[in-house]
């Protein structure tokens, strides 16, 4: 491939990366100019706590109501984040999971600072380093996301934490400085568990999310 065919290849991939991004953002958080401050209206989210029927309670729009430990956590993020929504977080989760895998595994610092926390980036990008003193190269391909599950959401302080079960199915094959296959095999692919938390402060005008710990999954987890 002569020199202005690369340029041009790298300028379209480099565009295409930040469409993602963008797109990323508006899926993963976005506050709306007419949004009403959660300190100034608070509105307490109902339960029943004897599990029956209560005429009395309506439900509010866009607010879950909490029945377990899992909803008592949504809502509680819900009371002070209205944009909130499960179905849209996860569709966004989803795109940041494809994102981050790419961008570590061609060594992407850039994107990895915009989509991560400083103690995931720090891990990542250190994972990173030592992978490219010893000049070996990560080929991974992600085939597809069977699953991206919340498993758990909560408040600490000001901070909204949402956990997420991603099973997803790829292909990661490590190579020394010859090219020689040193971890993984090409087109074998591996059934993958990763659990991901994200953490945006409520307090913040910026509305968007970032990884702020990856986990381990425990059996459980891995046979649910």
């Amino acid at each position: 491939m002569d020199g202005g065919s690369a340029f041009i290849e790298i300028l379209l991939f480099g565009m295409a990366a930040a469409f993602l991004i963008f797109r990323l953002r508006n899926v993963l958080g976005r506050r709306m100019g007419h949004e009403r401050d959660p300190a100034a209206d608070p509105r307490p989210v109902e339960t029943d706590v004897n599990g029956g029927a209560d005429d009395k309670v309506v439900p509010l729009p866009g607010i879950t109501r909490a029945t377990d430990p899992l909803s008592l956590g949504i809502a509680e993020i819900q009371q002070v984040d209205r944009n909130f929504e499960p179905e849209s977080f996860g569709v966004g989760a989803r795109t940041a999971f494809e994102l981050i895998l790419s961008a570590f595994g061609s060594g992407d610092r850039d994107t990895l600072r915009q989509l991560t926390n400083d103690s995931v980036f720090d891990i990542l990008t250190g994972a990173i380093d030592d992978r490219e003193s010893r000049e070996e190269t990560l080929e991974s391909t992600l085939i597809r996301i069977r699953s991206a599950d919340v498993i758990s959401a909560e408040m600490r302080d000001s901070l909204s934490w949402v956990t997420l079960k991603i099973v997803s199915e790829q292909i990661n094959v490590t190579r020394d400085a010859e090219g020689h296959a040193i971890s993984g095999k090409h087109g074998v692919i591996d059934t993958i568990t990763d659990v991901w938390v994200f953490a945006r402060d409520t307090r913040s005008q910026d509305p968007n999310w970032t990884l702020a710990e990856i986990g381990e999954p425990d059996d459980a987890e891995v046979e649910a």
